[in-house]
């Protein structure tokens, strides 16, 4: 099966909820929940996918809406919406190119997806468009990974593939599995993945997708990041530790910032 130009397609797409499992009790749903209650509504949710937080959190009476580049997960996103008797507001737009119809007083933007923006170029567009898409006074929260600090051997040799997940399709009782292999480069802190996704019956293959992005993520050090929002205009810049309110630790791998426009 051939890649698009976005990466979110095909079996990674229609298995993409299968192999998540559950998630309502993840961390971040019930942090973001709280950054846009408190930060104001309406909120936007940047890389909404198939709807993990954006749908909780309009059946919370939340007004929230979403954009993605995939029009796959856009379209599993609505069908699930459907079946819930819910109707989003979605778009299909890049970050770098984010230019919608209405202002908000929340961005989030979960899930590190936008360390999938590799050119530094790109990644201040984005950082400029989600400026330009707030309310004055309205706030981007937006939490980083530092995939890979270069202390410890990489977990996975370039060369192995690591069967990450599999599952059992409830639809047809086809196994689905995620084979996956990757490499860091420190010095420019970039991640190159591959990802297989194999569908099997009776312990036959019967459906493949091979999907490469070389390089596929970039990581920041908390400096970085509170440069980019810097350099786009964003004022009261703070960075937290994880998914807390507490500041963010000197040594902190995993990390939140906060701007206001």
């Amino acid at each position: 099966m051939k890649d698009t130009d976005y990466e979110y397609n095909g079996l990674m797409a229609l298995f993409w909820d299968l192999l998540r499992g559950d998630t309502s009790q993840w961390p971040d749903r019930f942090f973001f929940k709280d950054v846009i209650l408190s930060s104001g509504q309406p909120a936007l949710d940047v890389g909404c996918g198939t709807g993990r937080l954006l749908l909780d959190y309009l059946a919370d009476g939340i007004d929230i809406e979403g954009v993605d580049n995939s029009p796959e997960m856009l379209a599993l996103c609505r069908e699930k919406a459907k079946n819930l008797g819910l109707q989003p507001t979605l778009y299909q737009q890049t970050m770098e190119e984010l230019a919608l119809p209405r202002k908000y007083r929340t961005i989030i933007v979960p899930s590190h997806s936008f360390q999938l923006i590799i050119e530094l170029e790109d990644a201040a567009k984005a950082i400029r468009r989600f400026y330009e898409q707030l309310e004055p006074g309205g706030t981007l929260a937006m939490p980083f990974k530092i995939l890979y600090t270069g202390e410890d051997d990489q977990p996975v040799a370039p060369e192995d593939w690591w069967l990450m997940i599999e599952k059992e399709n409830p639809a047809d009782g086809a196994l689905v599995q995620r084979w996956i292999r990757y490499r860091y480069d420190t010095d420019n802190q970039l991640e190159h993945t591959e990802d297989r996704y194999d569908v099997l019956r009776e312990g036959e293959v019967i459906a493949s997708q091979y999907h490469a992005r070389s390089p596929a993520t970039r990581w920041y050090s908390q400096k970085q990041a509170t440069e980019l929002y810097k350099q786009a205009g964003f004022i009261n810049i703070r960075v937290t530790h994880e998914l807390s309110n507490e500041p963010a630790l000197e040594g902190d791998t995993f990390f939140c910032v906060f701007g206001s426009r």
